[in-house]
């Protein structure tokens, strides 16, 4: 991603010191309204307060005209402070105070005040000046600023004469417009016609689960939701089931079972709601020839035109193709028998006359997983004969299913010299963790090189057993697009999954960095320092306004503290933290100010994590967003917070400076 720093001003031109602002300051602002704030707000409560007082209802009934977020628990603390009187209702003024503390926040104010020349409206001349200095839109005029007034500010008779005041002002800076997150990363941007191998692709592991490897629940929630949230790749465990109907589980355990066709029609119905882009079946087939059969026979009565069953050019390909060329297909990814010209050139025969089997070996791609499944298997007391063992470990192809895999065949790792001598261009790879790990530790510009070439999807190791996660980006950093987690576990590593895929329009497909692509690429993790663009990143911990109140305490107190997590190449794994502030969910205040060197910052993850301080052993986890570095907005931005499940959790929201600017 290309940034005009040169247009940047130098480190001793920022001023990080926001001033502190104290309540005199911010009724100036109010007063010198005058008429245009005190008739605009009288005339939108005035018929709420018609018999004098309202109560707790009606604020927020009030709150809501105004368009303002608000968080209801913090709202009722408010309410209950403001009701001296302790008779559930407040007068006009008592609601103004709430709507101020809410609203009007003191650092807003103070960045109002430093650019209106009166005190009382920005003009559209001192809004452009905003916009270039601090916002960093270099190109900001006065036709830009009149677009601004327009769309927020809300006091007609300051929009009639083209001037922004601070209600107008607070709204703008509220809006996703100031969010850190960059407007145009929300949109698809990048070049989706390079090779499927050039992207990083959002993927599941166990997709079918939704709880732990053992003992739960397999469930069709499990495939809609990773959908929804723009997973690309998701992996169906088959089995021979009952009646000839193959069956989705983890084998070997107590997982319960779920029909394949199920599946299917849950995949086809939610296959591209989130995206357009190619969906991958990632298939763990255990299933006999006659059930993969029927596996086949679904995937074609039901999937129909979206299934991808033959080359674009009806030629065996020389490189994968593109997302853009796919686009509103699904790829079936599984051992193949014979190859894809062996496919081609049978292309024309009839689906039915295809159902003998082939000498070939069906190995399963999830190793790690398979021995997991006897662990668990003993551990269970289960008994199974050798000959249904044998028979877990390989299974011959039936030529129907293998028809289906066109460019995803699975093909078992064997060594990096191995596939750069034997492997094709539409074959991929499954590597465990594990051994991935060690080979990124030993080899990790040969695992680049590797990946560069090939689809090489990474699964967790099988003793996860509680479906908890490994950190995705160590296989980012190698350049491996299908980093599967498990969908179904909150936690940090997905975190970073879905604050990466965020990134290009949530389509679930991100385009590698440059030095990820190429095929002479000598990019090694562990030997970075000044060779990809490093940049000096500032970030500036302001405030915070209506955090999540603490699961610790029964009132909407904490002791919140801001955590800052750079995750990347290894040079640039770091943390930081702010003080914690006492007492105060509703709107803390930090100004404290960190300064970070990274090294890639095409790779780097940014993660802001708010926790409170008042447990005695461990910090309660609030909220927190992630997102890549570079996707960050620059100026003054607020930062969404969302809770361990991956809600929004608006209103609440931090208050931040940005700025970065290559070395």
């Amino acid at each position: 991603m290309e940034e005009n720093y040169n247009a940047d001003p130098t480190l001793e031109e920022i001023q990080f010191d926001t001033p502190e602002i104290d309540e005199h300051t911010v009724n100036v602002v109010e007063s010198s309204l005058n008429s245009l704030f005190y008739t605009w707000f009288m005339d939108m409560i005035y018929d709420e307060f018609r018999e004098g007082k309202i109560n707790v209802d009606k604020t927020l009934k009030l709150l809501n005209k105004f368009e303002v977020s608000y968080d209801y628990v913090h709202v009722k603390k408010v309410f209950k402070k403001n009701d001296k009187q302790k008779s559930g209702l407040i007068t006009m003024e008592d609601f103004r105070a709430i709507y101020r503390m809410l609203l009007h926040r003191p650092e807003l104010v103070e960045l109002f005040t430093s650019y209106s020349a009166n005190k009382k409206v920005l003009s559209s001349a001192n809004l452009a000046e905003f916009l270039r200095k601090e916002q960093f839109e270099l190109n900001a005029n006065e036709g830009r600023a009149v677009s601004l007034i327009n769309r927020y500010e809300p006091i007609p008779e300051a929009r009639s004469q083209k001037e922004m005041t601070i209600e107008g002002f607070i709204r703008y800076m509220l809006s996703e417009e100031c969010g850190l997150f960059k407007m145009e990363n929300k949109t698809i941007y990048q070049d989706m016609n390079f090779p499927l191998c050039d992207y990083f692709i959002s993927s599941s592991h166990n997709t079918y689960l939704i709880q732990d490897q053992l003992i739960g629940p397999s469930h069709l929630w499990g495939y809609a939701n990773s959908l929804r949230r723009g997973c690309r790749c998701v992996e169906i465990d088959c089995w021979d089931g009952p009646n000839g109907e193959p069956v989705v589980y983890h084998g070997h355990t107590l997982t319960s079972k779920i029909t394949f066709k199920n599946v299917i029609n849950v995949i086809e119905k939610h296959a591209f709601e989130a995206s357009d882009y190619p969906i991958i079946l990632s298939l763990e087939n255990h299933c006999s020839p006659p059930q993969q059969e029927r596996m086949a026979a679904h995937l074609l009565d039901i999937l129909r035109d979206s299934l991808c069953t033959t080359t674009i050019d009806n030629a065996v390909p020389t490189e994968l193709p593109s997302p853009e060329q796919l686009k509103l297909k699904i790829l079936i990814k599984n051992k193949k028998a014979g190859s894809l010209q062996d496919t081609l050139q049978r292309r024309g025969q009839k689906y039915q006359g295809l159902t003998e089997e082939t000498e070939d070996t069906l190995e399963s791609d999830d190793e790690d997983d398979e021995s997991t499944g006897r662990m668990v298997k003993k551990a269970l007391i289960r008994k199974q004969s050798k000959k249904d063992k044998d028979k877990g470990h390989k299974v011959k192809v039936a030529l129907l299913l293998s028809e289906l895999v066109i460019y995803t065949a699975s093909r078992k790792f064997v060594s990096f010299e191995d596939s750069k001598e034997k492997q094709k261009c539409y074959q991929n790879n499954s590597i465990g963790e594990v051994k991935g790990q060690k080979l990124i530790s030993r080899r990790a510009p040969d695992f680049v090189s590797h990946t560069v070439r090939f689809l090489t999807r990474i699964y967790p190791k099988g003793t996860r057993t509680d479906s908890s996660n490994y950190d995705p980006q160590e296989f980012w950093n190698v350049g491996s697009q299908l980093v599967a987690l498990n969908f179904q576990t909150p936690c940090e590593q997905m975190d970073l999954l879905i604050g990466k895929f965020l990134d290009n329009g949530g389509t679930g497909y991100i385009l590698k960095p440059e030095f990820l692509r190429r095929r002479d690429s000598a990019f090694d993790p562990f030997n970075v320092t000044d060779r990809y663009n490093p940049i000096t990143l500032t970030i500036k911990i302001i405030s915070g306004c209506q955090l999540p109140p603490s699961n610790l305490s029964k009132s909407n107190k904490a002791d919140p503290l801001v955590k800052i997590e750079i995750h990347g190449v290894p040079a640039d794994m770091t943390k930081r933290q702010t003080s914690a502030i006492k007492n105060n969910a509703l709107n803390p205040r930090w100004n404290e100010t960190f300064t970070f060197t990274v090294q890639v910052p095409d790779l780097a993850l940014i993660r802001f994590v708010v926790e409170d301080q008042m447990a005695v052993l461990a910090n309660d986890f609030l909220g927190q967003f992630t997102l890549p570095l570079l996707s960050m907005n620059k100026g003054y931005r607020h930062v969404p917070l969302v809770s361990k499940l991956g809600v929004t959790l608006k209103p609440a929201s931090l208050f931040v400076y940005v700025w970065y600017f290559q070395q």
